[in-house]
């Protein structure tokens, strides 16, 4: 019998480098023909981040390998693996070498931490060699520019160090070697086929994501002081390792934000597994979650097969609307973070697992764990690490800025290759507007422009936004309701409910069809109860149809 190959496709690798190190490592490149789709980008930072997010979304790569601070920049920017060249103690021995045959007074900067190898060099040899390390660009400038001024003639270091060198008229010597470069190429075959591997075996579609997250951190886009208080506790929850539940309503981005956290965090070079535990159902969610063991059932797969919790140890598993996972899948989840072991279906045998759990619900788990919809243990053991998701309505200066990104994020996945842009009436109404479908609502309300806009028009205008989108217009309505009653006289006070403002018949029929006719929903956004609502209706119908009405 023969084996299956280990995978049907090869790994695909990009580089991201400039100055020396990029004609270094396209010298490499083809000793790895066979083995790897290999693509150097002679680009470095931001210029290497909008190159890479542009094609991200249409184009596969598994690892990006880089070096210095340029690695260290696009590590926290690009939302996949990414594998440093380092150097190695020969490597700098061999430099140092080169860089005392071109001048008696030589110098050494590193990226970030001094070479610990470097120390040992100087005590054992006697090497009198000035040392310099720097996290920025300007920090390794002004680095360049103290050695030179103390008499040093040439600097071994990295890249961006040799290039700087350069321009400040003494010699550069890159400290990498080809050996370097092979290393780092291997290293990104090791990362690269459980990948794959995963890829290739994944439990279902119904998983839906799995591997590195496709967001970052700075994709949490807004300067509103909600937005960057959540960015600020998105990085201190990266640094522990304890689990995180995450509240927002509907559209409002929850699962950016848990990529975003694992993007930050220790674990962003394990996987980042999702799943939607409302869109599976559930006959199938405890072998999605869970895995099975040989014979477990009719038709289980020969060997068995890992489940997503499994799939996600040494990463995230991110359970996204945890809220409408069963009460028996409940059950075991909680068997997982107390005992950090999975039991797969038809197994006897509990599998150790290492993994951070982020959780996210629409709704108030206290209140469904109230109604015995969900475990009270449960809720206590995700409800460690909160991160509350600010609704749309509550950072409207956000717009300007949501609508450029997303528009942006269009254009890549070829949904719309211009930039509309909107008048000042435009802007104010739906800055006026409550955006009920939070950031998702916006993003299809510019796709539906993108799609039906004359590409003629240069501005869109208010009258064309009532058009196509009527609902808008509901806004103003809601803002002199909103503004009329205190936060305290809201849903269900009946003083509130009788001084509210009524907004036409017109706004009231668009707001229950751009909510599927859900009264509650409308009710809620008014902030009125379902009675007043009904009243509300009775009287737009007795006013419109008077012969018909009670």
């Amino acid at each position: 019998m023969s084996a299956h190959p280990e995978s049907t496709r090869l790994p695909v690798i990009w580089t991201a480098s400039v100055s020396r190190l990029s004609q270094l490592l396209r010298e490499v490149t083809p000793e790895f023909d066979g083995r790897a789709r290999i693509e150097n980008l002679n680009l470095g930072f931001e210029d290497a981040v909008r190159h890479i997010r542009t094609r991200l979304p249409s184009e596969r790569v598994d690892v990006l390998i880089s070096a210095g601070s340029n690695g260290a920049y696009l590590r926290n920017r690009i939302s996949r693996p990414l594998v440093l060249v380092r150097a190695s103690g020969f490597d700098l021995m061999q430099a140092l070498s080169r860089a005392r045959r071109i001048a008696d007074r030589i110098g050494v900067i590193t990226h970030e931490t001094d070479l610990p190898v470097f120390a040992e060099f100087q005590r054992h040899f006697g090497l009198d060699i000035a040392q310099r390390s720097f996290i920025t660009a300007e920090e390794a400038r002004s680095a360049v520019g103290d050695l030179v001024s103390q008499g040093v003639r040439a600097i071994v270091g990295t890249g961006l160090v040799t290039e700087l060198a350069e321009q400040a008229g003494v010699a550069g010597v890159l400290m990498y070697s080809a050996d370097s470069i092979r290393q780092a190429f291997e290293s990104a075959l090791d990362v690269a086929r459980p990948l794959i591997a995963q890829e290739e075996h994944a439990p279902s579609p119904r998983a839906k994501k799995s591997g590195a997250p496709r967001h970052a951190l700075e994709d949490l886009v807004g300067a509103s002081a909600a937005m960057v208080e959540l960015r600020e506790q998105i990085r201190r929850a990266a640094s522990s390792s304890a689990t995180v539940l995450i509240q927002g309503e509907t559209g409002s981005g929850k699962e950016l934000v848990a990529q975003a956290l694992h993007g930050v965090s220790p674990r962003r070079r394990g996987a980042f597994v999702a799943i939607n535990c409302g869109a599976v159902p559930e006959s199938l969610l405890e072998g999605e979650l869970f895995g099975h063991d040989e014979g477990a059932f009719t038709g289980a797969r020969r060997g068995g097969r890992a489940g997503l919790i499994e799939t996600a140890s040494g990463g995230s598993l991110f359970l996204d609307e945890i809220g409408e996972m069963p009460l028996a899948l409940q059950t075991r989840l909680l068997r997982v973070l107390e005992e950090r072991e999975v039991l797969r279906v038809g197994a006897s045998n509990p599998i150790p697992v290492d993994l951070r759990i982020i959780a996210a619900s629409h709704v108030d788990l206290r209140a469904a764990v109230a109604d015995g919809r969900f475990r009270a243990d449960l809720f206590y053991r995700l409800d460690v690490l909160r991160l509350r998701l600010p609704p749309l309505r509550e950072r409207r200066e956000d717009l300007p800025a949501l609508i450029r990104s997303l528009q942006d994020s269009l254009r890549r996945r070829g949904l719309g290759m211009r930039e509309l842009k909107f008048s000042a009436e435009a802007i104010a109404l739906m800055s006026a507007y409550p955006w009920p479908g939070n950031v998702r609502e916006l993003r299809n309300l510019l796709e539906r422009l993108h799609a039906q806009v004359d590409p003629a028009v240069v501005e869109i205008e208010a009258a064309v936004l009532m058009r196509l989108a009527p609902e808008l217009g509901a806004g103003g309505a809601m803002g002199r309701v909103g503004q009329s009653l205190p936060a305290s006289m809201r849903v269900g006070n009946a003083a509130a409910n009788a001084t509210a403002t009524r907004p036409s018949a017109t706004e009231l029929h668009a707001l229950l069809e751009s909510h599927g006719g859900s009264r509650n929903a409308v009710a809620e956004l008014l902030g009125i109860s379902r009675s007043t609502l009904w009243r509300w209706l009775r009287q737009c119908d007795a006013q419109e149809f008077p012969g018909e009405s009670d």
